[in-house]
């Protein structure tokens, strides 16, 4: 392992089949890769996107909280979807957590995932060089 980069693992099979980590930390940056919205082998919301988006970030955020960050430290979010018609559903679920926050995002439609159950898979990178507090914005706003 390099130095100064940790990992935590979540257990689940891909993990140790593909050989990656749930969340890595390098530095101040911490990202957290593809999570869904199994735990412990059972699928969280299934059928229901907005409940498996919820499910995701709750996975993906109990990730950084490892490294002892919480929501005000994520910057980026990564929403992958098999359906387009799933996007205001899960799109609600990333407001109701991230509205205060409000990080950088991108949302995309893919063709599938490793498992057809799956609708939604998030990824997150946090900052871990300080957090400003939910709703605090910089002097200038773009529009």
């Amino acid at each position: 392992m390099t130095s100064g980069v940790r990992r935590v693992h979540s257990g689940s099979p891909w993990e140790e089949s593909f050989g990656c980590a749930r969340a890595v930390a390098a530095g101040d940056r911490v990202v957290v890769g593809g999570t869904t919205a199994f735990r412990d082998g059972v699928l969280h919301g299934e059928g229901d996107p907005y409940e498996q988006a919820g499910a995701a970030f709750a996975a993906a955020l109990d990730a950084i909280g490892e490294f002892g960050l919480g929501i005000g430290s994520v910057i980026l979010t990564r929403v992958h979807l098999a359906h387009a018609r799933d996007v205001d559903a899960v799109g609600r679920a990333h407001r109701e957590l991230f509205g205060s926050v409000r990080p950088a995002a991108t949302f995309l439609v893919v063709e599938g995932f490793v498992d057809s159950r799956i609708l939604v898979s998030v990824e997150l990178e946090a900052y871990a060089g300080g957090t400003a507090p939910p709703g605090a914005e910089g002097p200038a706003r773009a529009r």
